[in-house]
Order: structure tokens, then C-alpha cells, then sequence
């Protein structure tokens, strides 16, 4: 559950390993994201079902996220409890229920409820209890397409728990929460859009963390990169998503037969090496629906669709809705947020 920043990435995964990741944290957007601060005090005791996603104006790809920026709390998820500490980072991927609290049988609140309507010229501040000392937390959440790429969607556990003090390597992520700290004690102009990214920039920096420093395993994603020859076809599939990639073609780069590849695909990665460019593809042209307001039509050509009907039937089976629809939830997203649409494509 548990992960802290002393350990370093080992080096003989391979440089294919790093460009896969680079790609897709370049390619990675965070569509929205809100932030308060919550002080509680005494006993107390959160609900396990975050009203996150209502807040998002989308259903998939919200990340509750928590800091604990001072005092020691619990956290109660799917029957695991766990201790916390000032300095301590939480991000659950999935939007997984959970709970926090101090003592035993302490009073429910529900910070969520109670944060004032948007839009704030502030972050808020929302206070419970009488106790000069009590716990202080940074929470909010992420809204994170990526997470509708497959493949790190698999690769991810349901909980991402980061332990910042005394650890090695943590200096900038803790450096970074006392900015964020300093955003909301001392307001300044430009801080209410400050925070966000500040938020956004731990976010990431834990994610590739995470996905480098994962355990060994059989079968998925993180396997594949850790695979040389997997990692090197993946590698050519990231870097060139527009190239019409044959699996021919694939094979010659990657040093062996068709078959063998195709095999090694379909045992690691559940898939053919084909259809992982379409869904990488796919994930691309979700990311230019929810950022750019470039034509369908051409979304659909740059993902290798001669037809925007057959685009819109393939993206429906990856992501459950139509493209117009995600670009849709994609600006009432951003308008839940207060914050501007997504420019139009010069």
C-alpha cells in the first residue's frame, strides 16, 4: 500500500522502457481539477463514497487525491487501515471509497457537501472541530483521461501511497506541497489558478514513480515494458502513432518472427500488436477531442479512420460514448471547474 521515494529506477529495464513513458505522460492531459484544504479536529470520521465525479461533470477518470500536510490521521479502504502521517501523499486512480478519520467513533463529516459554489476566489478553507490541534489535509481531485488508456489503467493498483518525509528523493515533491501550503495561507493573485498546477505536477511526478519502481510481473503492461523486445515494439508504436505500422514491419525492428511477436503480444499483453496502435490511437484522438476543437472528420484521418462513421464506432467500443459526446463532457468538465473550454485548432 505503502511506497516511499529511497529506491531509484533500475537501470537495465532499457531505454524503450523510457520512451514508452515518456510518450505517454507527454501525451497524458489532466482535463480538470479541484482543490481545498480541511482542517478537522477531535474525533471524526469522513463518509467512503467521494461525491467527486459529481463535481467533474464526467463519470470516468476522477482521482480523489490527499496530502496530509500536518497532524496523523487513519485511513480506513475495502477493509485495509492504514496510518498516516504529515508528509504523506494518497492518490486512488479508480475513485475507490475510502475513508479517513481520527479516534473512534468520531463524528461524520463530509467536506465535500459543504464546499461553497464555484467559482472561488480562494481556495477554500473548511474547519471542523474546536481543538487548537487537529489534522490538516489538501484534498481534491484529478480528472485524468489517461486513465481510459487500457493498458495503465491495468497497470495501476487501487491505491498510490507516497511517503514524503525522510525519504530519499523527496525533496521536490516536498518542496511543492509547501508552495501549495503557502498558496492557501497566504492568497495571492494568480493562486487560485496556481494550485492546480502545482497539483498536476505531483500527480505525475508520483505516477511515473509509480509505474517504474512497480514489482516484476508475468503478464500486462508493466511487463511489457520490461520485456527488451516487447519494450522496443511499443517504443516504435509511441513515437510514430500516424505511421500505418505493419506487423511486418514491427517484427524487422524487433528482431524476430511475426509469429513469435504476435505470440509474445497476445501472452504479455492480452492483445496483437495491431490493435495496440488503434487503441494508442484511439487514446489521441480522445485527447485531441477533449483539448482542441479541431474537426471530428480530421481526428478521425490522424487516427488512421478513412470514415468519421467508422472512427465514431470504433471510439464508442474503446471508451462507452461517441465522440461528440466526449468532447461534450469534456467542456462541461472544464465549465464545472470555472475554468475556459478548450481552444479551437488554428
Amino acid at each position: 500500500m505503502r511506497e516511499d521515494l529511497s529506491k531509484s529506477p533500475q537501470p537495465t529495464r532499457g531505454v524503450a522502457r523510457d520512451d514508452v513513458l515518456s510518450t505517454l505522460l507527454s501525451a497524458m492531459r489532466l482535463s480538470g481539477s479541484l482543490q481545498f484544504c480541511f482542517m478537522p479536529s477531535g474525533a471524526w470520521q469522513t463518509d467512503d463514497k467521494p461525491s467527486l465525479a459529481a463535481l467533474s461533470g464526467k463519470a470516468s477518470g476522477t482521482v480523489p487525491f490527499h496530502i496530509v500536510v500536518a497532524g496523523q490521521c487513519w485511513l480506513k479502504i475495502e477493509g485495509d487501515e492504514a496510518t498516516l502521517n504529515a508528509g504523506d501523499v494518497l492518490i486512488f486512480p479508480f475513485g475507490t471509497g475510502h475513508q479517513l478519520g481520527a479516534g473512534a467513533g468520531g463524528v461524520l463529516v463530509e467536506p465535500m457537501r459543504e464546499l461553497p459554489p464555484k467559482p472561488w476566489r480562494q481556495i477554500p478553507v473548511l474547519r471542523h472541530g474546536d481543538e487548537a490541534d487537529g489534522v490538516r489535509l489538501l484534498c481534491g481531485y484529478l480528472q485524468c483521461d489517461a486513465l481510459s488508456f487500457e493498458p495503465l489503467r491495468k497497470a495501476l493498483p487501487k491505491l498510490i501511497h507516497v511517503k514524503t518525509l525522510g525519504a530519499n528523493g523527496g525533496d521536490w515533491l516536498r518542496a511543492t506541497i509547501r508552495q501549495m501550503v503557502d498558496e492557501v495561507d497566504r492568497p495571492r493573485a494568480g493562486g487560485i489558478s496556481m494550485l492546480p498546477r502545482l497539483t498536476e505536477m505531483i500527480f505525475i511526478e508520483i505516477l511515473r514513480h509509480q509505474i517504474m519502481m512497480a514489482e516484476p510481473r508475468s503478464v500486462g503492461w508493466l511487463a511489457a515494458l520490461a520485456d527488451e523486445a516487447l519494450s522496443r515494439c511499443l517504443s516504435i508504436i509511441h513515437d510514430d502513432p500516424t505511421h500505418d505500422w505493419s506487423l511486418k514491419e514491427l517484427s524487422i525492428t524487433c528482431g524476430m518472427s511475426r509469429s513469435v511477436l504476435a505470440e509474445r503480444f497476445k501472452t504479455i499483453l492480452g492483445t496483437s500488436p495491431i490493435r495496440y496502435m488503434r487503441d494508442w490511437r484511439l487514446y489521441l484522438a480522445s485527447v485531441s477531442l477533449a483539448t482542441t476543437g479541431a474537426p471530428i472528420a480530421a481526428i478521425a484521418y490522424e487516427a488512421g479512420y478513412a470514415t468519421e462513421a467508422a472512427f465514431s464506432r470504433a471510439f464508442s467500443r474503446a471508451f462507452g460514448t461517441p465522440p461528440a459526446t466526449w468532447r461534450t463532457e469534456a467542456q462541461n468538465s472544464h465549465a464545472a471547474l470555472g475554468q475556459r473550454p478548450p481552444c479551437s485548432t488554428p
